[in-house]
């Protein structure tokens, strides 16, 4: 099952798409078509977000880090900064550094404490795609996320849906797949992360009480590619969904 929250006649809704990826039912039983939907991001109301920096293998040894951190590299991110599917993500004027960073999403579905890493994946209702934005000369000492990077208003697009975990058997065998006005710059797998999804849950679960509707975004792989206004960048990744951003000025 998929499932989506978008605008609808002045209010958002959560709706559940048909097989084919072309129908939204709303609660009401009203039916939108994919095409004309007003996409918001897929996040319930509340939710906490959990974001990792150099959590892939092969992005590390491209931006000339060690292949594996010492501890992991956590920082949380607002609600402001998403922005749903076919949305506009704003450029600074003196981000010409700015690259997309196509990542997995887990969704918590159930109240997680001290979880064991084999216990991971029960504790993950569903998947989506995020494309966290870094923009480097806001990076401190290059790759340190902060808040001029990681929690600009608009700038982490999120969705399309949420797909159920029932759908992706083994998180960490998907391709993925970014490209900027059709030329792909980034092409990975979430097999290169360095903590797995059910390894995340259980950090996480030691550290603070994860609970439904949390997210956890996983990392990106390699591929460093910089972007300007007018851009068109698409995020996929293999079972979970394509999600489409447009940049625009700031």
């Amino acid at each position: 099952m998929k499932r989506a929250r978008i605008y609808d006649r002045g209010r958002e809704v959560w709706a559940t798409l048909d097989e084919a990826d072309t129908i939204l039912r709303l609660p009401d039983g009203k039916v939108v078509p994919v095409v004309d939907a007003q996409w918001l991001p897929p996040i319930a109301s509340g939710a906490a977000t959990y974001a990792l920096g150099l959590n892939f293998a092969d992005h590390n040894k491209e931006l000339g880090f060690a292949p594996k951190l010492e501890t992991p590299l956590i920082f949380m991110k607002g609600a402001n900064t998403f922005v749903g599917h076919e949305g506009d993500s704003p450029r600074p004027h003196d981000g010409n550094q700015m690259h997309p960073e196509c990542e997995l999403v887990a969704i918590i579905g159930a109240p997680a404490r001290r979880v064991p890493a084999s216990q991971g994946l029960d504790y993950v209702s569903g998947y989506t795609v995020a494309n966290d934005y870094a923009i480097r000369e806001y990076l401190e000492n290059f790759y340190r996320p902060n808040a001029r990077v990681k929690n600009r208003d608009a700038t982490t697009p999120l969705g399309p849906w949420i797909v159920a975990a029932s759908a992706v058997p083994d998180p960490q065998a998907l391709a993925m797949r970014t490209t900027v006005n059709g030329t792909v710059v980034q092409n990975g797998s979430t097999s290169d992360m360095i903590m797995g999804v059910a390894e995340l849950v259980s950090y996480l679960s030691h550290v603070t009480t994860l609970m439904p509707g949390d997210m956890i975004l996983t990392g990106t792989p390699q591929g460093v590619h910089f972007c300007n206004p007018g851009d068109t960048v698409i995020c996929e990744i293999e079972t979970v969904g394509r999600l489409i951003n447009h940049l625009v000025p700031a």
